[in-house]
């Protein structure tokens, strides 16, 4: 059983940042209030940091650097299995934080903070399995090797959409490695980050080597142009990207960046359209209420099955049940706040004015119970035109874009028509089909007749204006390594 509401705004944390292995409360932060998106009401305050905060909070983590990553890899790898424990423990606890935080749905977010223990249960396995190797130059007069080396200390800013599993896809590997870590949540998610930093000093994290400060621009800016920073991973959006790169800039620090997404779903007419058209509606709506860089939010549908698929997304769609997230029946919550809110509405409502497409369902905000909260009743559009800002910008809202297609080249042509690069779906039982389409996808992660659920051993990344890097899989841990090369003469 998760706590209730009530008990969740108790326990929830002081006003504080986890820094060198200490809880801060007096620092040059601003005090702030969350707002819950649930109920528009005050959940607590937080502290957010400022430059002198982020500066403090880099040289902990740097002085923490040589103990880490001098530690025998079997110490990394038994503090990861035992912080994996307790995060799969204290998974009720943590879905009802991100429930408080972001609107969550409780069932989901304990599925996404189990998730998250596996992350770090995998990368403690790879904690002793980083090798070198030995380059054949010269034998027996020269020996030339290559040694993997933790990058040192880096900075880790995180989204609100999903902040537990954020934390295990970057911090896992980078912790795995031997670095050290400055976190920095957004505002929107203080209090999750705050609770696993808590669960860090419980598995007996040194101090220092896991830094957790929320802060707003200021404090990312801070942090991305602190010349202590040896690396920067970084998931949101493309303006706040533009200011990580920039910042970064000035000291010349690598970035993996994990951007957002258009991301496609083409169903081909010898799919089986009560599957695809009801997970269309759930993977591109209901699923954290469209609030996610790749789900499926453009469903493009052979002419065949396109009448069909959309009636029963609709039909899918007025199933969903929104409501307070501490419900078990409930299947969609609140989007983020208030001005998300408004900017999704409004996005719905310029689309039906300038005849983007022809709106069938939902769009508005949600009244009666539900009325102080930010609902949007979700919504879908069908023959929808594919240059329109509807079907080519990011919503990150409740909003799916249909539109049809005639064949397997316009399929791809369609799907591949964004800046974007980050996630592809094929819907087909043509085996062939599903490997051809698959290569022509103009995207780092791609899934045939369902969803890949970010499983650790598997790299996440996309292309072009979804940005650089990957999380995942022993590419991950590579993002957090960099090579040395010895050469020794021999005589």
């Amino acid at each position: 059983m998760h706590p209730t509401r009530q008990e969740t705004l108790e326990a929830l944390p002081p006003p504080a940042f986890y820094v060198g292995g200490t809880w801060v409360t007096e620092a040059g932060a601003e005090v702030c209030e969350h707002v819950d998106p649930t109920t528009g009401r005050v959940s607590g305050p937080y502290l957010s940091a400022g430059p002198e905060d982020m500066k403090g909070a880099v040289l902990a983590a740097r002085h923490a650097l040589p103990g880490w990553s001098g530690a025998a890899p079997s110490v990394r790898r038994a503090t990861l299995l035992r912080l994996a424990d307790l995060i799969e423990a204290a998974a009720p606890e943590l879905a009802a934080v991100m429930a408080l935080e972001m609107g969550q749905p409780v069932r989901a977010a304990v599925a996404g903070a189990t998730h998250a223990a596996e992350w770090f249960r995998y990368y403690a396995g790879w904690a002793d399995k980083v090798e070198g190797s030995l380059a054949p130059v010269s034998p027996g007069r020269v020996l030339d090797y290559v040694v993997p080396e933790p990058y040192g200390v880096i900075g880790v800013i995180i989204p609100w959409n999903g902040p537990v599993i954020s934390l295990a896809m970057k911090l896992a590997p980078a912790l795995a490695a031997g670095n050290c870590v400055v976190v920095k949540p957004p505002g929107q998610t203080p209090f999750s980050s705050l609770r696993f930093a808590a669960l860090c000093e419980q598995a007996g994290v040194p101090a220092g080597v896991v830094n957790v400060l929320p802060g707003g621009a200021q404090a990312g800016e801070a942090l991305c142009s602190d010349p202590g920073l040896d690396k920067i991973s970084f998931t949101g959006g493309g303006v706040a990207a533009r200011a990580v790169a920039q910042a970064a800039a000035d000291h010349h620090t690598p970035l993996i960046l994990e951007l957002g997404g258009k991301s496609a779903s083409l169903i081909f007419d010898d799919a089986d359209p009560r599957v695809a058209g009801k997970l269309a509606a759930v993977l591109g709506v209901q699923q954290n209420s469209g609030q996610g860089c790749f789900l499926p939010t453009r469903v493009f549908v052979q002419q065949a099955l396109y009448e069909e698929v959309v009636e029963r997304v609709v039909a899918a769609v007025e199933r969903f049940t929104l409501g307070d997230p501490f419900d078990p029946t409930v299947t969609m919550g609140p989007v983020a706040g208030e001005a998300a809110c408004a900017r999704i509405i409004d996005v719905v409502r310029t689309a039906s004015e300038r005849e983007e497409g022809t709106l069938l369902i939902g769009g508005g905000r949600a009244g009666g119970e539900l009325a102080a909260g930010s609902f949007v009743e979700p919504a879908v559009f069908r023959d929808v035109t594919p240059t329109s800002p509807l079907a080519q910008e990011e919503i990150f809202g409740p909003v799916l874009a249909i539109g049809s297609f005639e064949d397997e080249a316009e399929a791809i042509a369609l799907a591949n028509g964004t800046r974007y690069g980050l996630a592809g779906y094929v819907w087909t039982n043509d085996l062939g089909r599903a490997h051809r389409v698959s290569a022509a996808l103009e995207a780092g992660y791609v899934s045939v007749n369902g969803m890949a659920a970010l499983p650790p051993s598997a790299p996440f990344g996309g292309f072009r204006g979804s940005g650089h890097g990957v999380e995942g899989g022993r590419w991950g841990i590579e993002e957090f390594l960099r090579v040395k090369n010895v050469h020794v003469a021999l005589g």
